[in-house]
């Protein structure tokens, strides 16, 4: 697991609040795991400091999103529950994990799943 970006900078999730955002992140990084969140919501705030130590243990960068910012991303991705996670490689969305709360090893697992 090699990365050219400072391990500081993937350590901690990124918060974007577009579309265009997104774009620009997933195209400039190989691998991208977009967490799908909205405010108010439980689980999502439970699975926050998941995803910090998911970016530490990891190479992917960690990104956030409130689809009520921009709800093209909702649309474009399909989102009908939260939190979602999809995980991109490559500028290409290859996996989504949509099961509600997940721990970290459940996280790290789904990044670094080898069958894709």
């Amino acid at each position: 697991m090699s990365s050219t970006e400072p391990a500081t900078e993937a350590m901690k999730p990124v918060r974007i609040e577009t579309a265009e955002e997104l774009d620009a992140l997933v195209d400039e990084h190989d691998r991208v795991l977009l967490d799908i969140y909205t405010k108010g919501c439980t689980l999502c705030q439970s699975i926050e400091p998941v995803l910090g130590n998911v970016a530490k243990a990891t190479d992917v960068v960690v990104a956030m999103i409130n689809p009520q910012t921009d709800m093209s991303v909702a649309e474009r991705y399909t989102i009908r529950s939260v939190p979602t996670l999809l995980l991109f490689e490559d500028g290409e969305l290859v996996d989504r994990l949509a099961d509600g709360f997940q721990g970290a090893q459940a996280v790290v697992d789904f990044v670094e799943n080898d069958e894709r």
